[in-house]
């Protein structure tokens, strides 16, 4: 209490002094306030720091999730196109081993038809070889001789005839064979060009997923 005070000055001092408490406690909230605007800012800049980086990290997981799926789109028409190649070629399998069974019955049922002739022609020559021998007139030898070269001709004529069959359906039977060889070739480097290209794409997918890390 100090307005008890017997003199001035002593009382101006106390006047003084508590202004100057006054003024010194206004400060120091001012300053405290400017702190906390200070701090409050700060506290802004950061959350809207954060709120850039969460927006930031939202696009980068939409893009990987992009990415996975394009990644995923590629690896499921790649195993599409396998498994359309390989039925194909499997295809073509079966289909080539039925010609091949069928030229080689074709071939068997000709040996066996020139089988069949063959021994009819050799039947006919013993046949006209003892009607020969036991015919006593000139006129009847004669018509046995042109009987003989005219059935000769004929066999000849077959014979030739059943060799180039053969040759044809040989010929037949070895592109066949060239067949069978090219397609499976064509299969082999179909498979080769797809995995070069199923790598290449994970490849592609793995150098940009880690372009992506690198840059984050």
């Amino acid at each position: 209490n100090f307005t008890n005070c017997s003199t001035v000055t002593p009382c101006t001092f106390q006047t003084n002094v508590l202004t100057e408490l006054k003024k010194w406690k206004l400060s120091l909230i001012e300053h405290y306030r400017l702190q906390m605007r200070q701090e409050k800012d700060k506290h802004a800049a950061h959350v809207r720091q954060l709120s850039n980086e969460m927006e930031n990290l939202k696009e980068l997981l939409h893009t990987y999730e992009i990415s996975i799926g394009r990644k995923d789109e590629v690896i499921t028409n790649l195993t599409q196109a396998l498994e359309r190649q390989k039925e194909r070629v499997e295809l073509m399998r079966k289909f080539t081993l039925w010609r091949i069974q069928q030229v080689k019955a074709k071939q068997e049922e000709y040996a066996n038809r020139l089988a069949d002739r063959q021994f009819q022609t050799a039947l006919m020559k013993k046949v006209w070889a003892a009607w020969r021998s036991l015919s006593e007139e000139k006129w009847k030898d004669k018509v046995a001789k042109a009987c003989q070269l005219r059935a000769e001709d004929v066999c000849v004529q077959l014979t030739n005839d059943y060799e180039a069959k053969i040759v044809e359906l040989t010929a037949t039977l070895e592109q066949t064979k060239a067949d069978i060889l090219r397609l499976q070739s064509e299969r082999e480097q179909y498979e080769d060009t797809m995995k070069k290209a199923f790598m290449r794409g994970v490849c592609a997918l793995n150098l940009e997923a880690m372009t992506m890390f690198q840059g984050k």
